[in-house]
Formats: C-alpha cells, structure tokens, sequence
C-alpha cells in the first residue's frame, strides 16, 4: 500500500479521499497522475486486490474514503465482486478502471453499483466531472448542501392507448444501453400498469410494495423491490393485482427522493394518470414528455393539459407524436403545433409488424436497428446532453 495523502480537513471541503485498487503499477500511475493533475484528490493506493471479500474493510481501514477506484483489467470477475461487495455494504461511490469501454463491461459494472466509468486515455473532463459527481453525493450524506439527486423524467399520455407505457420502456432502456447511464424504470400507471409485461419481466414486488412503506423505505429498502431487465434496466413494476393501498403524493414523494438518490435518471411511466399533474413532485421534474397521436381527442386532451400544467414552463415540456404517418395523418404538423400552441419534439414512426414483436416476444424496440429504435435512442442522448446518433452510411451495390 501507498499513501501519498494528507489530512483531508486540512487541504480543503472540497477535496476528495480516494482509494485505488489497481495491481498494475503502470495503470496506478496513469490515474494516479490523472487525479493528482485534477488537485481535488487525494489518493491511497493498494497494489493488488484483497484475498478474500471478508478482507476488503481490513485492508481499506477505518477511513471512510468518498471513492474507491476498482481495476478491471487484472481480474475483471473478481474486480466485480469487488466492485458489487464497496456498493452494497457502503456508501462509497464506486468508480471503475478499464482500457476500453464494453459495453457488456459496463453494464455489468453497473449491475454490481459502480456510479462512474474510468476508461484510458483518462479524459481531465471525464474525471473532473465524475470527482465532482463523487464529492456531491459526499455533501448529500455529511449533512453539507442538499441533494438534488438524479434526473426526473416522466412521460404521460394525452389519451388512454397513445403508447405511453412502449415509449417509456423504450426510452428507459435506450438510457442504459445508448447512454450507459444508471436509470430505473417505475410504473406508476396504477392500478394495473405493464411496463414489467412488456419488458417480459415477472416480479416479486411493486410499487404497490414502496408505497405501503413510505415511511420506512431507504435506498436498500428500494433496491430489493427491483427486477432487472436482462439489458441492465431495473424495473418497479405496477402490481399484477389490485393494490390495496392509497397512493398519496407524499408517498410516492418519499419513493421519488429514494430513487433518485441511487440513480441518474428516474424514468416515470404515468400512463394516463392526469391526476398525477398536479402533485408536487411533477412540478419538480425535469422533463414531462408528452405522448399523443394526431387525433383529435388527443388533441383535446393534450391542449388542456398544457393550458393547465404547463403555463409556468416547469418542468420541461416535450410532445412525442407517436405512430407518426406524415402521408396519411388527418391533421397536419402545423395545426397540430397550433392547436397544442407548442412545437413537436418528437416523432416516432408506425411500424405495426416491429410493435407486435415487442408486445409478443418482449424484445424492447431500442435494442433494434429500426426507424423506432433510432428516434428513441436519440431521445434518450438528448436527455443525457448526447448529440444524435451518427446515420450509418448507405452501402452501395453494382447490382441493382
């Protein structure tokens, strides 16, 4: 072991004790140099990982470190059990270290509850952002600043069957998969929302079970009532019965608060619970996407829910016009923006034969290489401060 630090009072609130778990010296130094540059780090290294997981708080000591940094590339399976064993029994953030950026990597790092990616060569932006990430969620938990949390964003439809529920799934999984970014999925389209049918997913428990223990629910609480997603999403599922529970906004506020806590982004399935509009916790969202068809009752609806929700601007309002035929669609664009007095921000293209497939063989949309699948990964880029996803570039062929 290493210790090339000081007394974290004495340099400053705002520097950050870190430990490194890298048995290569050559990567040691690489981050190490990368976080000394940063000047808000102070680093204890560890050559090489512990025996067993019983002598991880052993060898880590009794200092609570606000990061520990996990190398992959020694032992990638057992760097995860590593990785799985800080999260579970800390609240430490968890960052890893790899050379290359997989996917499968990544998602099963995120799995085990690593918050931030490292990857060579180190990005100075990339670390300082994922250091002041770190040292936010040490403010949230030392009684410093209040904590924001994760991104709320919640998606609402302007009638009964627009396709609100095929969205949100879509959208959620394209966070984790597009994006790589820690996201759950809640359905709060009660009583008898199925976001868990269309993902294929069978739970244990609901929303129904956060709500009855409001009182008592914690990030650990929360994270048993989870089901994942074989595409790294976790899922609260609407219960597959009718609840017998009184969903009050200040429950689902403490449920809220929870989640995004442990989260990036809490994505919200409402369906068409109007009701929901006007609790406090919407207001504190920062994204409502609206889904509707060209079609005059939602129209109606959508129009009077913006009059009525939307005025102050908060939160964030985007339209998705869902199953969009600009060919056969009997209002046009333009009147369709003037009737909502706002403009579209998206536009999902019908594709009946995909649709089906997911609804018969829970295959999420995002997970293929369709027109659909592009709107909604780019959706969830925007909402992640991605740009687009690159067209893939026509071939060309001699044969016609």
């Amino acid at each position: 072991m290493t210790d090339n630090s000081h007394d974290s009072d004495s340099l400053g609130g705002n520097v950050l004790s870190i430990a490194l778990i890298c048995p290569s010296e050559q990567r040691r130094r690489l981050i190490v140099s990368a976080l000394n540059s940063s000047h808000a780090a102070i680093v204890r290294e560890y050559s090489s990982y512990p025996p067993t997981l019983k002598e991880m708080p052993r060898m880590l000591g009794e200092k609570a470190f606000d990061a520990v940094i996990i190398d992959l590339e020694s032992d990638v399976e057992y760097a995860l059990e590593l990785v799985e064993f800080v999260a579970s029994t800390t609240s430490t953030t968890v960052m890893v270290y790899t050379s290359r950026l997989d996917p499968n990597v990544m998602v099963r790092s995120m799995r085990a509850g690593a918050r931030e990616f490292l990857s060579d060569p180190i990005d100075a932006n990339a670390l300082s952002d994922a250091l002041m990430r770190a040292g936010s969620r040490r403010s949230g938990g030392k009684g410093g600043a209040k904590k924001t949390g994760g991104k709320l964003l919640v998606f609402l439809g302007g009638k009964g069957g627009s396709g609100v529920t095929t969205v949100a799934c879509n959208f959620a999984v394209a966070l984790v998969q597009e994006c790589q970014q820690s996201a759950v999925l809640i359905d709060l389209d009660l009583p008898l929302g199925d976001a868990a049918l269309s993902l294929g997913l069978t739970t244990q428990f609901s929303t129904a079970d956060a709500l009855q223990n409001a009182d008592r629910i914690d990030t650990n609480f929360f994270s048993k009532l989870l089901t994942k997603h074989n595409s790294g999403l976790p899922v609260l599922a609407a219960p597959g019965r009718f609840p017998h529970v009184q969903a009050t906004n200040d429950a689902i506020e403490k449920m809220l608060t929870v989640a995004r806590q442990d989260f990036s982004y809490v994505v919200i399935d409402a369906g068409s619970r109007f009701d929901l509009t006007d609790a406090g916790w919407f207001e504190q969202a920062d994204t409502a996407y609206l889904v509707m068809q060209a079609g005059i009752p939602e129209l109606r609806n959508s129009h009077r829910l913006i009059s009525e929700f939307f005025k102050a601007g908060t939160p964030k309002l985007e339209i998705v016009l869902n199953r969009y035929v600009k060919s056969s669609m009997g209002v046009d664009e333009e009147h369709i923006e003037k009737a909502l007095t706002k403009p579209i921000s998206w536009k999902i293209p019908s594709d009946y034969f995909n649709v089906r497939r997911m609804q018969n063989e829970a295959v999420p949309l995002a997970l293929d290489d369709s027109s659909i699948a592009r709107v909604l990964q780019d959706m969830a880029r925007a909402a992640c401060g991605m740009p687009p996803k690159p067209e893939k570039r026509k071939g060309f062929s001699l044969f016609k």
